[in-house]
């Protein structure tokens, strides 16, 4: 999969790295070792930070300052990264869904980086576009319904809009039936060091997911 920046990304986010790692999985639904992780996560988040230390982190902060340039503010609709971040520290409990989508949680929480996750055979065509939301642009966000996202980051496959560093879309989500994924790593701004968070990503990927044909690709505006 190859990824394209319009202009409008190239003049809002100069210094963004895209991280794309493609990869054979086996989905499952999440097993108590790799939930054991994300508490244990949650937790050391929770210790360490206060919910006004959230948005200071440098990947967020960079991710929203993005938004901002953009035109999107980020209060109404925040980063993943940031909303994982910011119920851990709230207490509250993490969503569980399945292997795939809750490792990528976990390397969000961790790394402070919003990342995309996406059923490869779901998207139509071999190339994504980087772009801006456009207004009254339909996008279904996975769990949210329709999805304002004009003025966000946004993923375009050939058909339209797959996925923000807010919500992915419907029509591209990760399930169990997934054998084959793209996530992109949004990196707005450096936290997790890139080849430690590729690292960490593939790590898991063979850990939980027995992943095989591991593709990593860097992607620059």
């Amino acid at each position: 999969m190859k990824i394209e920046f319009e202009d409008i990304i190239r003049m809002a986010a100069p210094d963004l790295k895209v991280v794309a790692i493609e990869a054979r999985v086996k989905n499952s639904d999440t097993s108590p070792e790799l939930w054991s992780l994300i508490e244990r996560t949650a937790h050391d988040i929770r210790e360490v930070a206060e919910l006004s230390d959230i948005n200071k982190r440098p990947a967020i902060k960079a991710t929203r300052e993005a938004y901002k340039r953009l035109g999107k503010e980020p209060n109404r609709y925040r980063p993943s990264a940031e909303a994982l971040c910011r119920r851990a520290v709230k207490g509250m409990e993490l969503y569980r869904i399945n292997t795939l989508v809750d490792l990528i949680n976990l390397i969000s929480m961790q790394s402070g980086y919003s990342i995309g996750g996406f059923d490869i055979d779901k998207i139509d065509g071999e190339v994504l576009r980087l772009g801006a939301g456009k207004e009254n642009e339909p996008f279904e966000g996975i769990g949210r319904g329709e999805l304002n996202i004009e003025h966000l980051p946004v993923y375009r496959d050939s058909i339209g809009g797959i996925g923000t560093p807010t919500s992915d879309n419907e029509r591209t989500k990760l399930d169990i039936s997934t054998t084959r994924l793209l996530m992109c790593i949004n990196i707005y701004g450096e936290e997790m060091p890139v080849d430690d968070t590729v690292g960490l990503t593939v790590s898991l990927l063979e850990k939980f997911a027995d992943a095989s044909d591991i593709k990593v690709n860097y992607f620059n505006p």
